[in-house]
């Protein structure tokens, strides 16, 4: 059978691609849908869910590569004609359905890559080039715009590709053509050979079905904030030291990788007296709402019941004495979470100048200590029990109005 296509037929490239591209498809959803499905209230079922996922991204991801080596491919092909051309609806619905194909096989695993890429943790892509993509970063909003976008996108897809297995069971079952049989590997049925002209109209009616769905999924709220735990609205604190800029992120590891997220609000009330050398030199008083947590891929996780439990313990705190000894500065107090409270110790740099203070903090505290997973997971083989403490903050003696982070 000749590898190009001729105006009768599809050649071996194209029917290779095709039917390529039919098995990743029929693979690549399933594993979608199970994965999502699939719970993680145990360590081996965490382990099990994040495998699917890898699986169904890496899948995608080929299918995605797959895909342009065919678009093409086939740009540089002849077309063979419908074999029905006086059925001019019908040939129009069948050619609309193959632009939104093609579209599909390239923006439903582009727009998941970039949702994966913008997102923090969970589930590698079994790729060697690696997690990210260029001028995409670690954003929690991004993520979310491109999760919505490939599920909308992938609706499509599977609309599309149900009209198209229904056309070819049609033309199989019902009119008895060789539409299905000249695309099965090693057929070459005799057909006429009619000329048939394309427009541009069935990839203008495929592009606006895509506007269509995209104006479903906003009617339905698929842009919209995500929902979670009621944030609660911290005040702002009254302090000698107000903090103009700051960030208090964590880092977790989930099967063996680093996940690091911030909590967007808390507020900080700080006595510090930049002229003790030796001894007590004020206090520092936390308070964090545990719902504002972004942990990209895992927050839903980490901020549930099994963990931070954010909608029975809305806020964290740390409050400690100052203290410093022979120029080191160390926090050493208590930090309260999910109502346990445990001893933290938090030593930290600091640069002064000009009533500005720069400070730098880093400590380490255990998921256990505050009966963190102990029942699901109570090893380390999915979820750490170290957590990473890095707070980052710059404070100003001379601001008048306290504010929250």
């Amino acid at each position: 059978m000749p590898a190009a296509n001729t105006r009768q037929h599809y050649g071996s490239v194209t029917k290779t691609f095709h039917w390529l591209t039919a098995l990743l498809i029929l693979t690549v959803i399933p594993l979608g849908i199970v994965a999502q499905r699939w719970s993680f209230d145990t360590s081996d079922a965490l382990a099990i869910k994040a495998t699917l996922f890898s699986i169904h991204k890496t899948v995608g991801l080929t299918l995605f590569f797959v895909a342009l080596a065919r678009i093409a491919w086939a740009v540089t092909q002849a077309k063979p004609g419908p074999l029905h051309p006086d059925r001019k609806l019908e040939t129009f619905a069948a050619e609309t359905v193959h632009w939104a194909l093609y579209a599909s096989l390239v923006v439903v695993p582009l727009t998941g890559w970039i949702h994966h890429a913008a997102t923090e943790g969970f589930a590698p892509i079994w790729w060697p080039f690696g997690q990210n993509l260029p001028f995409v970063p670690k954003d929690v909003d991004l993520a979310h715009t491109f999760a919505s976008l490939h599920i909308i996108f992938e609706r499509v897809l599977i609309i599309s590709l149900g009209l198209h297995i229904a056309g070819a069971l049609k033309h199989a079952w019902i009119d008895r053509d060789a539409t299905l049989a000249r695309m099965l590997p090693g057929a070459n049925p005799k057909v006429p050979n009619y000329d048939h002209t394309t427009t541009a109209s069935p990839a203008i009616a495929a592009f606006a079905a895509y506007g269509l769905a995209l104006l479903v999924g906003a009617g339905l709220g698929m842009f919209g904030h995500q929902e979670g735990p009621a944030t609660p609205q911290l005040e702002a604190v009254a302090s000698d030291w107000q903090v103009t800029d700051g960030t208090l992120a964590i880092t977790v590891t989930q099967l063996g990788a680093p996940v690091t997220g911030q909590f967007a609000d808390w507020t900080a009330a700080i006595t510090f007296d930049e002229t003790v050398t030796d001894g007590v030199a004020g206090q520092v008083d936390v308070t964090i709402s545990v719902p504002s947590l972004s942990l990209g891929s895992v927050t839903t996780q980490a901020l549930g019941a099994e963990f931070f439990n954010a909608s029975d313990f809305a806020t964290a705190t740390f409050s400690a004495p100052i203290t410093v000894t022979d120029g080191a500065y160390l926090a050493d107090g208590t930090v309260t979470i999910r109502g346990i409270t445990v001893p933290a110790t938090l030593p930290f740099t600091l640069a002064l100048q000009d009533g500005i203070a720069n400070v730098e903090a880093r400590t380490q505290l255990s998921r256990l200590s505050f009966g963190m997973g102990e029942t699901a997971y109570p090893d380390e083989s999915s979820v750490g029990f170290a957590v990473d403490v890095a707070i980052s903050l710059t404070a100003s003696r001379d601001t008048a109005t306290p504010i929250a982070n």
